[in-house]
């Protein structure tokens, strides 16, 4: 019977093609759409997944990664006193403005941390090394970044605000698709950007009891304002905002013993695992902004076009070659051995479009990597799986076409 199920698929080479061409859109349609799901998640965190720390604490309203509430800055003196801990390092997050050697604008997203440290960065560096942050007004951004921010090569320089940024190295694989470019820079030199655009002033008043009442005023500061000789960044103080304290436990310790201590020892604050951070950071923007389902649905679609596509080109097999079921059934061939054949065209139709429109795919992705630092992310899972969804398919769409010959009558092969 195998015979006939591949005769029937490859003696009309032309229908065939066109029919492998439906078939590899819509694998190639859904397979897309999961794989930027894929990559678009997996970069939201992949900052938290470079880290090396076992807990993070950070502001009870945190929302996700990128969108919480500061922590005083004692709050690491107070972190290490706990027991348990081995180690804890702070992490900042500041926003800014870049403005590249041409005076073109871009948003960016600054992380500030120890050069020194041992808990965040992670990463690999292609150019350049950690160390050369601790140079004043530094930083170290992704590969794909530079475009967007107008760098060419190392030594390039821009600025925030006020003050000079010089590029000393390059990343790889450490930006979201979901956010800004990200800039890596010391605690100091990220806290210096911090309030680079901001002018403050401090209005003092005694109260009748004789007390001050101060306010420390912050305002932006007018684009091309002209500013004294720079200062090197001023090192952290206990009035400075933090976002997050990165936690190495001890050797054995319990971790959600160490989490309880800690939320006890530092009020309004929450403490997450790695993966829980990660979690959290990746459900926010598959569900809360809609782009799981936005991506979700345009798999769905691509896989009832291909259902139709399947169905169409069977139904019109199984019609082109009514006579020749007709004669076996009238040889004696049970219904069965007539799904057989159909079935077996449906799974040659899956196994020939999936395997160019993976390939495809792949290169797609390297492509999309490389030239955009956009990620579809295939792994072997999706892979498999989009192979399963393929073969479903295809058989689903020959059960359509199974409905026609099981009404075909033997008698058939005798009418002219």
């Amino acid at each position: 019977m195998a015979s006939i199920a591949r005769k029937n698929l490859f003696e009309d080479i032309p229908r065939f093609l066109v029919a492998q061409a439906g078939i590899m859109f819509a694998v190639s349609l859904v397979t897309i759409q999961l794989g930027i799901l894929k990559g678009f998640s997996r970069s939201t965190a992949i900052v938290i997944d470079h880290a090396r720390a076992d807990l993070w604490v950070t502001s009870k309203e945190m929302v996700y990664f990128e969108l919480t509430s500061a922590l005083p800055a004692d709050y690491l003196t107070e972190a290490e006193k706990v027991v348990g801990v081995d180690r804890a390092e702070v992490l900042l997050l500041r926003s800014g403005r870049w403005r590249d050697a041409n005076g073109k604008l871009a948003p960016v997203r600054i992380f500030g941390f120890n050069p020194e440290g041992q808990l965040f960065a992670g990463w690999q560096v292609l150019q350049g090394k950690v160390e050369d942050l601790k140079q004043p007004y530094t930083v170290m951004l992704d590969q794909d970044s530079r475009r967007s921010l107008g760098i060419n090569q190392v030594s390039s320089q821009g600025s925030i605000g006020f003050l000079p940024a010089t590029a000393v190295g390059f990343l790889d694989d450490v930006q979201s698709n979901a956010s800004s470019p990200f800039l890596f820079a010391s605690l100091e030199t990220a806290n210096a950007y911090g309030t680079a655009e901001l002018s403050s002033s401090i209005n003092c008043t005694r109260q009748s009891n004789g007390e001050l009442n101060c306010t420390n005023r912050f305002q932006n500061r007018p684009l091309g304002q002209k500013v004294g000789e720079i200062q090197p960044p001023a090192r952290l103080n206990l009035g400075d905002p933090i976002t997050y304290i990165l936690i190495r436990a001890k050797p054995g310790e319990n971790l959600d013993r160490l989490k309880q201590r800690l939320r006890e020892a530092l009020p309004a604050t929450e403490v997450y695992t790695q993966r829980e951070m990660a979690a959290l950071t990746r459900n926010y923007w598959e569900e809360r902004t809609g782009v799981g389902f936005i991506l979700g649905l345009g798999a769905a679609v691509g896989f009832i076009v291909g259902m139709v596509v399947v169905g169409q080109i069977l139904y019109s097999s199984v019609a082109d070659h009514m006579r020749e079921f007709g004669t076996l059934k009238a040889m004696g061939a049970s219904n069965w051995v007539i799904y057989r054949v159909i079935i077996e065209q449906a799974l040659w139709m899956s196994i020939l479009g999936y395997i160019p429109s993976i390939l495809l795919c792949v290169g797609l992705g390297h492509w999309t990597q490389a030239a955009k630092g956009v990620m579809i992310l295939i792994e072997p899972t999706t892979a498999a799986g989009v192979f399963v969804l393929t073969v479903v398919m295809c058989i689903g769409s020959a059960l359509f076409a199974v409905q026609k010959v099981t009404r075909v009558d033997p008698a058939i092969v005798f009418k002219a």
